[in-house]
């Protein structure tokens, strides 16, 4: 009986080993002769395998010495892995990927092909490389096709002169940046009226409450709506929010000093000396931790009730948007440096701020009479993306959906899914480039507003090397709004790319 039991136990822990201690030798040569050809990646080669790339990279280290033991090789660092034919064009890219990839200045790039290729190129010569890939770039954009975009994201971005830059939210696609010595109307407006000229036709604007921006709209665009930035709004009053919390932990540190202060001096029978500033703090620090509770409050009603993608109809949004900005002219005074401000850019904005919970009501409704159902039931589908997926609740409110539409539900669901998929609320992809373009503008100085040119260029043709969104993975910002591939940005520049031999 024991004896069976422990054959049981290890043809269990047999099955359950790894994939590679299963490997018998032949599969563990095959592995490392595939290694070291690198035909594929070996993350590729490791997934394709069921084993690490630590396990790879053991199985190519033994099949290397076995190899340099029987044929007497030289050293791993000093063997030939492959030949470059270095031509004039070859180092045009190598510069230009060193400018783009990265982010080098001239003297740079230049010290890097002196240091590694033992070649001098001069700074000129450098400039010249670049100033020849931006009219390049700037050909290949004359031909872009804008007809696809639907939203626009528009923003302002400062380093020296203004930078205007205009994105599709959805597939990031850059198709406005350029500096400017002003950001008033008129230089939006001519901008916009260029980018009609070339088919950008969009069914609405995300921006902050810039007014050179919004007036610029006005003027070039007048029947596109310029919806408001949610992303703003939430950071002011979150931020506000923060503040007055950090205000308030600073009271409650003012009073336990007092206290302390008070006890080292009721030794020395002077307690009273402090009693007046103790109540006195004791007060302020009441008030301050009232005023932050409160803050805190509206903060999270405003970010998850009333700016949140899922949500009550418009009307219930506007009542408790009213209801926060009056909160807040209540307690202005307490602190009117700082609530005044978002106060007022709230009362301002709010419209604005909720014209995507309005046009929400109306493509839900629109889903309601197509599906042949209330619009409480579409409703509470479309409430269902407020639940974490690992709420009971939101399953609780999912099976019950199913048994009251039954089969009419998941097409109902998809068509919601749809709803929220293509509604943008913030201009998030737009900060999102111009934190990354932050790191480019020091290049600016040598190259001039041209520059923008080629960045621009370079930003929509390079692959994302990783994305929360898997479709997104390996793909560029111009194949992902066209639906199609593109050759390489270096090949449209002119160039052809260096492919190792097979």
């Amino acid at each position: 009986m024991a004896s069976t039991i422990i054959g049981i136990a290890a043809s269990l822990v047999k099955s359950q080993s790894s994939a590679a201690a299963r490997m018998d030798p032949a599969e563990r040569q095959r592995l490392a002769v595939e290694g070291m050809a690198r035909s594929q990646p070996l993350s590729a080669l490791a997934r394709e395998n069921e084993v690490s790339r630590k396990f790879v990279y053991k199985q190519i280290d033994t099949a290397e010495q076995a190899l340099d033991g029987a044929f007497g090789a030289p050293p791993k660092d000093d063997r030939v892995l492959f030949h470059l034919p270095v031509t004039k064009a070859w180092l045009q890219q190598i510069v230009l990927c060193l400018t783009l990839h990265c982010h080098s200045s001239y003297r740079g790039a230049r010290d890097f092909l002196r240091d590694t290729f033992d070649h001098e190129l001069s700074v000129g010569s450098i400039h010249n490389i670049v100033m020849d890939a931006v009219e390049k770039a700037r050909q290949v954009q004359r031909q872009e096709d804008l007809s696809a975009l639907r939203v626009g994201a528009h923003d302002e971005i400062f380093q020296g002169d203004p930078v205007l830059v205009g994105v599709d939210p959805v597939s990031t696609y850059c198709y406005l940046l350029a500096q400017e010595p002003s950001r008033d109307a008129n230089t939006w407006g001519v901008h916009l009226l260029d980018l009609s000229e070339r088919g950008l036709s969009l069914d609405y604007t995300v921006a902050d409450a810039g007014k050179g921006l919004r007036a610029g709209q006005a003027q070039a665009w007048p029947t596109v709506p310029c919806r408001g930035d949610v992303f703003h709004a939430e950071r002011e009053i979150g931020k506000m929010a923060t503040y007055l919390e950090n205000r308030a932990y600073g009271r409650i540190a003012v009073r336990e000093k007092l206290e302390q202060q008070m006890e080292r001096a009721k030794k020395k029978s002077k307690g009273k000396s402090f009693s007046k500033k103790l109540a006195l703090a004791r007060k302020e620090e009441t008030l301050a931790l009232e005023l932050a509770d409160d803050m805190r409050v509206l903060s999270e009603w405003m970010r998850e009730d009333v700016l949140s993608l899922t949500g009550p109809d418009v009307e219930s949004r506007r009542n408790l948007f009213d209801f926060i900005v009056e909160e807040l002219a209540v307690r202005e005074p307490l602190a009117p440096h700082r609530i005044r401000a978002v106060r007022v850019a709230l009362e301002n904005q709010r419209d604005d701020l909720l014209a995507f919970a309005e046009d929400i009501d109306q493509q839900l409704a629109v889903i309601a009479q197509q599906h042949q159902v209330s619009l409480g039931d579409v409703r509470e589908v479309f409430e269902l993306g407020h639940f974490a997926p690992v709420d009971p609740l939101r399953w609780q409110k999912d099976s019950a959906l199913w048994r009251r539409l039954g089969r009419r539900y998941p097409r109902l669901r998809e068509a919601v899914e749809q709803v929220v998929e293509r509604t943008v609320r913030a201009s998030s992809m737009v900060e999102n480039l111009n934190s990354r373009l932050r790191c480019y503008f020091f290049l600016r100085r040598q190259i001039g507003p041209d520059y923008l040119e080629l960045l621009r260029f370079f930003l929509n043709q390079r692959p994302y090397p990783r994305s929360r969104k898997e479709p997104r993975v390996g793909k560029s910002a111009a194949e992902i709004l066209h639906g199609k591939s593109f050759p390489h940005w270096l090949e449209q520049l002119g160039f052809t790319r260096f492919r190792r031999a097979a």
